[in-house]
């Protein structure tokens, strides 16, 4: 039976009989042989050990118009250590969230609730001792939606920008950590590239706060925006993980309820308003005119006209010819101021 050979033998033996018979002119060195020519392959840019692992679970409950499910997927794309789920039944309570971030070996969660199919709100939480916060999501617009120039590589690290009122507040502050822990990317993260070309920004204007994704360009480090966009407007900060002691309640907060109906309650007080100058003036159309009196002041400035004599006429005046045309007319008084003229002489 014929021995099996191993791959690599062939070519060593090949190698080894070139060296044993060099060329004529070559000269063979005595003690040391020329050894072979090594080609050094580069190591991963990563070489680190993958130390913070943030998992983040982002779904939502069911009942979800296309916008927001399109903005869960930009942020599933933006942010590699992320996982997704199925959608959340209505009638489960949010604490089973926790089980359900466990179950998916993961720390932090975003959460879109939506009610009444038009409202979304967006929970930010750390599972699952917490703190968590509640906001209502407005002004929603996705990747797919703003057609922007920029682009970003898929999986790159993104940099955090706060405005500096995140510092100034302390609810701002645990709001600023929270965001931290769950945008950004952990480094060496087995999904993510070593590269940061985007920025994600976090501004408070109108006692909100507007999230924005901006690509570095290499050329002269400006900015120019990628998307999505989004208005968080904050409402609630709670101590424990989806519930608990309430740590902070937005004072500034309007609920979409209330706006709506101060809305439909303007338009009923416009809508009161007209009818009733609609009956005042049916009312003074209806009512009798009184006759106001004579006012002696009137007579002041009034001054009284020359009396003319009496003439009482005896001839028939002449009548006038009907002429259409104007130039005819012309002519005929010009002909009778010539009669008058030569009957004076």
């Amino acid at each position: 039976m014929a021995a099996k050979r191993k791959r690599g033998a062939l070519a060593a033996g090949k190698a080894k009989r070139a060296r044993s018979a060099p060329s004529a002119g070559e000269a063979v060195p005595e003690e040391r042989s020329v050894p072979p020519q090594e080609y050094s392959i580069p190591p991963p840019v990563s070489q680190g050990k993958w130390k913070n692992k943030e998992r983040v679970l982002i779904f939502s409950s069911r009942g979800i118009n296309f916008r927001t499910r399109h903005l869960m997927q930009d942020l599933r794309t933006l942010m590699p250590h992320s996982k997704a789920d199925t959608k959340m039944d209505r009638k489960d309570q949010l604490f089973v969230i926790n089980e359900v971030c466990e179950m998916k070996n993961c720390n932090k969660c975003i959460f879109f609730e939506a009610k009444k199919k038009q409202d979304l709100y967006m929970w930010l939480s750390n599972t699952p001792q917490g703190p968590s916060a509640k906001f209502l999501v407005q002004n929603v617009h996705t990747l797919a939606e703003l057609k922007m120039t920029g682009n970003c590589l898929r999986g790159s690290r993104p940099l955090l920008s706060f405005d500096p009122i995140f510092d100034q507040e302390p609810h701002y502050t645990l709001l600023k950590e929270l965001f931290i822990q769950i945008f950004s990317t952990p480094q060496y993260h087995p999904k993510s590239q070593p590269f940061v070309d985007h920025v994600f920004t976090f501004s408070i204007t109108d006692e909100r706060i507007w999230f924005r994704n901006y690509q570095i360009i290499e050329e002269d480090a400006s900015l120019v925006e990628i998307g999505p966009r989004f208005v968080l407007n904050l409402i609630k900060i709670f101590q424990g993980s989806f519930g608990g002691p309430t740590l902070y309640e937005n004072p500034h907060y309007q609920s979409p309820n209330m706006h709506r109906r101060l809305i439909r309650l303007s338009v009923a007080a416009k809508f009161r308003e007209k009818q009733q100058v609609k009956e005042v003036q049916k009312i003074k159309k209806k009512g009798t005119k009184v006759l106001v009196e004579e006012d002696p002041t009137e007579v002041v400035f009034e001054t009284p006209a020359e009396e003319k004599p009496v003439e009482i006429q005896l001839v028939k005046p002449e009548s006038k010819p009907i002429v259409k045309d104007k130039k005819k007319l012309r002519k005929i008084q010009r002909k009778k101021q010539k009669k008058l003229f030569r009957a004076e002489g």
